[in-house]
């Protein structure tokens, strides 16, 4: 959830990240647990000429609104995005409205480069189940 960094921040970085710039900010929310906590972790962002399934990616919706989701289908330049978090409930949007890319997400002292979650998105009929145990003992 991005509800509360202001849209002239986001702005800013999606105009950095145009200039080839990388930019760092900690999301909130906890729609892209449990690979990212909100408040806690925080991702650095490139712009990058494609965008792939697997890919999370900051997204400017109507609004405007902003999202850090992971896209999770693609057909041509539209991308279906879903919080990793989120057992339900999609966002569509194109090419066009991603601003930038997950290129590391720092934990602590830790960097982690973002994979596709491949596992992770087959297990979504579970999802529920795993995400309810996750909130129980992680936070």
């Amino acid at each position: 959830n991005l509800a509360f960094i202001p849209g002239f921040l986001l702005e800013e970085a999606a105009s950095l990240m145009e200039e080839g710039r990388e930019v760092n900010f900690t999301p909130l929310g906890g729609s892209m647990l449990p690979f990212i906590k909100g408040g806690k972790d925080s991702v650095r962002l490139q712009k990058k000429a494609s965008v792939e399934v697997g890919d999370i990616v900051l997204v400017r919706l109507p609004g405007p609104r902003y999202v850090l989701h992971r896209g999770i289908a693609r057909d041509g330049d539209a991308l279906t995005l879903m919080g990793d978090g989120n057992i339900a409930g999609t966002e569509s949007c194109t090419k066009g409205d991603v601003l930038g890319t997950v290129v590391a997400i720092e934990k602590g002292k830790r960097t982690v480069v973002p994979g596709k979650a491949r596992l992770w998105r087959a297990l979504k009929p579970i999802r529920r189940y795993i995400l309810g145990i996750y909130r129980r003992i992680a936070i």
